[in-house]
């Protein structure tokens, strides 16, 4: 009797090859024990059909031959079934004929006969033959089969097939599942930057090398610290969530210390990794910020510092699709345009929704096929569901000074996306860091008369060149460090000694320019009228007093600085000009130096060379602060909340003391009104000053030499400390209350950068009568003197030189010491620009609102103030 587990081969059963794999595993001693509650006459869960062997051996190691190759001629026969059933073979009608309650009947399975459980020792050793069956089988498919012709080599022998295991499906899922996990597994940062592929582009785009790309770059946001120990970028991102912005500055340097791969990959294929930092970049703000995407869906990581600098003349093939840095002056720019960021179409026919589609900043994505009716359309742009994005193209051109004698400057074409929109405008220098790409433009190719591509230059990061506090920003450290500056009770003294420290002198010129950094508090009166918290100056004095050294010193300090001369600025130059865009021949509005300089200082060197219609037209920006333009049919206001300070030289070259000051210069009343302070500075011959005049000059030479050796640096510096502590005890009007140290100028900048942001003093409990008093007397006295009138704008200017005061000390309140402070400045500006014969009358008239100031200047209208300025210091 043949074993129960073994079916019949029937007709039926064929057609069902045996499936699965090489590998097997011993069954156990527990598996498939049938359960208890089986019927007896029902045989046990079995494997699927097995071939036939005796049951009269029931030991594993004898095994009869005739049976082996009866099995094997059995798997032939399923091998043979393998494509289906042959329902046309020999004798095939036998399975058609009607069967009369017949039962069955198999070679080897008697149906009237009950078979006993097996027990687990029976089923055990009925398993252990099975495995010896299935070791034999595996060796014989160990056969070598070479020599088989070639039509053969691709056919498979059933008949070597193991047994299929109810696990085995299992195991290959498995088996799948874990490849796919290893083509994903992330990398080390070493095998990261052993590129397997044969390009760059190709290795970033693999599913494990950008997992591991935005692995490093995440615990490099994140774990990124300074000097200090302070994170860097944590405080970025907790700052661009304060502002909202959309930006997020990585500086190229940190990241190549910290993460070279990743910054050697960004430089060469930027197109791929810079979405990988951008989605990082907003994954790390969420945790900050949660809800940040209601706000920016996006955030763009913008790479600043990069080390190398390129012309537009040094671009070349290889720099293609790659990440640099360029600078140069934009001559041109367009308007902000919706440019398609994601592309759904629509089809004509079957009314189908495609999309979307990426549209990449070059080519445009075009439609062959639907894919709902397999149409060739025509499709028509679905406006309300595609996703559209800002644009604008500027003309970069090379800087004057960068291009080669002889030469024409180079330009390129430059794309701002996103947040870049309108951070350059035409005249300015910028330098842009983006990729170089190329693009398809059908008029070159046409001109040439072959393929060639045009080049742009897509922008991630623009940064204005004059305006070097552009992307400035104070650190909790820097705020610490200028609180504890601001405790000293003589901060003000040290940061006017620290204005200019390469001029010589000119004490009164220095107190003037920092009380316009710091600035007043504007002030909105009822019935929405605007009063300047900004302070005017104006320096008039000889040649060669340091006038336009002191205003290049400001640009360089100030917080934004525009600079321009009266002799080539006009009035649409300083305020605005109507010009026609010569892309869309429309009438555009460009803003001068007044405007560009909104919320920071306008400087005008060669004020007395503006004829008078140049002049006319800044009287508005001076003291309202607004522009106010009706041209081409454009009707505006633009806004000039700028401090002016401008430089002047008096008829016929020099100063004349002997008349008043309204006819030394060729300046009406009405601009003369609006300066806060007046400067006069005369070129006078004193032996003993211009002898440590002359020792100053030599020694800031000496030590600003490039190639001066350091010994020899060391010593000049402390002949030249020994010899201005000198000069200092020997010049009265230095002596009083000057520090001995000063505030180096990044500081400086810090400090008044913080003072303007953060403080707002207020007049509280001010002496009011005595202001009242010192503005009386001086209208009186301007009027018998017949100088330049004085007006309720000087009155106003002395409130606001005293909450300046109040600024460098940073303080919320206005004290006494501070409207000393500023009747003082008040009285000097007033006093020194009388006439010699009044002078000093007016200066004894006047020192009982003087005397009582800190740090009062002797003799201050009677000495006049003979200075000059170390080139190169």
């Amino acid at each position: 009797m043949s074993s129960p587990l073994r079916p019949n081969m029937s007709a039926a059963n064929r057609g069902r090859p045996a499936a699965g794999g090489g590998r097997k595993r011993g069954r156990d001693a527990d598996d498939d024990i049938p359960s208890s509650n089986a019927p007896p006459s029902s045989p046990p869960a079995s494997s699927p059909p097995v071939f036939p062997r005796g049951d009269d051996i029931d030991e594993d190691d004898n095994l009869d031959p005739e049976d082996l190759i009866q099995d094997i001629d059995d798997a032939d026969e399923m091998a043979e079934d393998d494509a289906g059933i042959d329902l046309f073979g020999d004798n095939f009608d036998r399975d058609y004929e009607r069967r009369e309650e017949q039962g069955y009947v198999g070679a080897d399975i008697d149906d009237d006969e009950d078979y006993d459980q097996m027990d687990p020792a029976a089923r055990r050793a009925l398993e252990a033959r099975l495995n010896r069956r299935d070791r034999e089988l595996a060796r014989e498919r160990k056969m070598p089969n070479a020599f088989l012709p070639d039509e053969e080599e691709d056919v498979m022998d059933l008949t070597r097939q193991p047994r299929r295991r109810r696990h085995r499906f299992d195991e290959d899922q498995d088996d799948i599942d874990m490849h796919e996990d290893i083509m994903n597994e992330e990398l080390s940062l070493e095998a990261l930057a052993d590129v397997k592929a044969s390009s760059l582009t190709d290795w970033v785009s693999q599913p494990a090398v950008h997992k591991t790309i935005a692995r490093e770059f995440k615990a490099f946001l994140t774990e990124y610290t300074d000097a200090s120990g302070t994170s860097v970028y944590g405080v970025r991102i907790r700052t661009l969530g304060e502002v909202n912005a959309e930006s997020l500055e990585v500086d190229w340097e940190h990241l190549s210390e910290s993460k070279p791969t990743l910054a050697y990959f960004l430089v060469n294929v930027p197109t791929e990794v810079l979405p990988i930092f951008d989605a990082v970049a907003l994954e790390v703000a969420l945790y900050h910020y949660p809800d940040y995407e209601r706000i920016h869906f996006e955030l763009h990581v913008r790479i600043t510092n990069l080390p190398v600098s390129y012309t537009l003349r040094q671009l070349r093939q290889s720099h293609l699709n790659c990440l640099l840095r360029v600078s140069g002056v934009v001559t041109r720019r367009t308007g902000v345009f919706p440019q398609l960021r994601y592309v759904k179409f629509d089809c004509t026919k079957c009314g189908i929704t495609l999309g979307p589609f990426p549209q990449d900043s070059n080519a445009e994505v075009k439609l062959s096929f639907c894919q709902n009716c397999q149409s060739r359309g025509p499709f028509t742009l679905n406006s309300e569901k595609t996703v559209y994005r800002n644009y604008q193209k500027l003309t970069l051109q090379e800087s004057p000074g960068t291009v080669p004698a002889g030469r024409l400057p180079r330009h390129r074409e430059v794309i701002l996306l996103w947040d870049l929109i309108d951070s350059a405008k035409p005249g300015e220098e910028v330098e842009i860091t983006g990729v170089y790409r190329n693009n398809y433009d059908a008029q070159l190719n046409n001109k040439n008369g072959f393929p060639v591509f045009a080049t742009i230059l897509e922008a991630n990061h623009v940064v204005k060149s004059h305006d070097q506090l552009a992307g400035f920003r104070l650190t909790e450290e820097d705020e610490r460090e200028i609180r504890a500056l601001s405790k000293d009770p003589k901060i003000v003294d040290k940061i006017i000694s620290s204005i200019a420290p390469s001029i010589y002198g000119h004490n009164d010129i220095k107190t003037a320019v920092a009380l316009s950094l710091f600035g007043g508090v504007s002030k909105e009166a009822q019935g929405k009228h605007s009063i300047r918290g900004d302070i005017n100056i104006l320096l008039l004095g000889d040649p060669g007093t340091a006038k336009s050294q002191v205003l290049k010193y400001i640009e360089n300090t100030a917080r934004r600085a525009v600079f321009a001369t009266g002799q080539g600025a006009s009035a649409v130059g300083l305020t605005a000009s109507v010009r026609r865009d010569p892309l869309t021949s429309e009438w555009t509005l460009e803003g001068g130096a007044l405007v560009l300089a909104d919320k920071g200082t306008c400087l005008i060197d060669e004020f007395d060379k503006m004829n008078d219609q140049d002049r006319t037209s800044i009287h508005e920006a001076m003291e309202q602060q607004t522009i106010s333009i009706s041209k081409a049919g454009i009707v505006t206001t633009l806004q000039a909340r700028c401090a002016v300070i401008a430089a002047a030289n008096p008829i016929g070259g020099r100063y004349n003391a002997t008349v008043p000051f309204s006819q030394n210069v060729e300046l009406t009343e009405p601009i003369l009104s609006r300066f806060d302070i007046l400067c006069v500075v005369r070129d006078t011959v004193d032996p003993a000053e211009d002898e440590r005049l002359a020792n100053f000059v030599v020694n800031s030479h000496g030590r600003a030499h490039p190639v001066m050796s350091s010994s020899l640096g060391a010593q000049t510096q402390t002949t030249a400390a020994n010899d201005s502590q000198m000069d200092v005890d020997g010049d009265e009007s230095q002596t009083s209350g000057r520090p001995k140290t000063e505030i180096p100028q990044e500081l400086l900048r810090k400090y008044i950068l913080y003072a303007r942001e953060h403080c707002r003093p207020k007049l509280y409990q001010i002496d009011q009568d005595k202001i009242a008093r010192l503005f009386a007397d001086m209208r009186r006295e301007s009027l018998a003197t017949g100088a330049y009138p004085i007006t309720v704008r000087h009155l106003e200017s002395i409130l606001r030189i005293s909450e300046s005061f109040a600024k460098m000390r940073l303080s919320e309140y206005c004290n006494a010491v501070d409207i000393d402070r500023a009747i003082a400045v008040a009285v000097d500006s007033f006093v020194g620009s009388q006439k010699v014969s009044c002078k000093k009358a007016l200066a004894r008239a006047f020192a009982k609102y003087t005397l009582s100031r800190p740090g009062a200047v002797r003799n201050r209208g009677g000495r006049s103030r003979r200075d000059e300025v170390s080139v190169g210091a």
